[in-house]
């Protein structure tokens, strides 16, 4: 397994390892972004490590912020996101055996432009169990097409302390990467190579958490997000050019 990884290419999986770095450190700064910073990226250049890489990275960085905060979490809101998120994943399964790769690259650059508006709007919704549940649908359907689960359920959490939103979206994402995963799986999309490729990676994943621990009482959350939310749109944009232009 470790022989087909690409440490034989030192500048790309340098560059893989950047990624997951940064974006390591956007997360554990910010509460949120890991996977809207390392997909759209992932899936120009990288396109190995989408779903499933990414998804393990990102669920494994998910657990430590759950952690951290873990007095704030709010369980019945997990539950309510959890029951959601285990629909939309299988729907995301069945979309994913019926479309062609183009197509599926296209509906992810779709997605993460509409994720990007929806945190940029700021819309604001009653945290209530049928909303939370519905953002859990749509959570599971971009987290397992796209590894990009975060957005929907930010957006109705948006309201709550910071802690609790941080600490509630760490815990529903860490479930449900492991779901997604075990699907993805079933589906044969998720092999040892790319367990191999998340675990030499995980180094530089907790390394970014590491240095994110020192900046977030540092750098204020709002002006990083506002980086990233701006990162996301162009990687997305990009991956649309790449669909249209390159192919």
């Amino acid at each position: 397994m470790l022989s087909s990884l690409p440490f034989s290419d030192l500048p790309h999986y340098a560059a893989m390892a950047a990624v997951v770095f940064g974006a390591a450190v956007a997360q554990g700064v910010g509460g949120v972004g890991f996977a809207m910073f390392a997909a759209p990226v992932a899936a120009m250049f990288f396109p190995q490590l989408a779903p499933g890489p990414l998804l393990t990275l990102g669920g494994f960085i998910s657990l430590l912020t759950a952690l951290r905060e873990r007095a704030a979490i709010d369980w019945p809101a997990v539950t309510y996101a959890l029951a959601g998120r285990a629909v939309g994943t299988l729907i995301a399964i069945y979309a994913m055996a019926r479309f062609a790769p183009q197509a599926l690259g296209v509906l992810f650059a779709c997605m993460i432009l509409i994720a990007v508006a929806l945190s940029v709007a700021g819309l604001r919704f009653t945290a209530t169990p049928g909303r939370v549940s519905g953002a859990g649908v749509a959570s599971g359907i971009m987290g397992t097409m796209t590894s990009v689960g975060a957005p929907p359920i930010a957006i109705v959490l948006q309201h709550a302390a910071p802690d609790r939103l941080r600490a509630t979206l760490g815990m529903v994402l860490f479930l449900g990467s492991i779901f997604s995963l075990a699907m993805l799986a079933l589906a044969k999309r998720y092999t040892g190579y790319h367990v191999g490729l998340a675990l030499s990676l995980a180094p530089f994943l907790l390394a970014g958490f590491a240095v994110s621990n020192r900046l977030r009482t540092l750098l204020p959350p709002r002006a990083v997000r506002a980086v990233l939310l701006a990162a996301c749109a162009v990687g997305a944009v990009g991956v649309l050019v790449k669909a249209f232009w390159v192919h």
